[in-house]
């Protein structure tokens, strides 16, 4: 199980990651000419493909766990 620091830790490495991604995203989509309803859409999908494994496996070599 996971200590109360370490899922903390993970809580803002994905809070990171979504906003990073959306971010990206969105602003992609406004350069592309996207509306801004159609850069918010860009956006949840850019959130919804983020590779969670890949975040945990990061995560987990952060924690010392490979």
């Amino acid at each position: 199980m996971l200590s109360s620091d370490k899922k903390r830790r993970l809580a803002e490495a994905v809070r990171a990651a979504c906003l990073e991604a959306a971010s990206k995203a969105y602003e992609q989509a406004s350069i592309s000419g996207l509306c801004g309803e159609g850069a918010w859409e860009a956006a949840r999908g850019a959130i919804q493909a983020l590779d969670l494994g890949r975040l945990l496996k990061e995560q987990a070599k952060e924690d010392g766990q490979d």
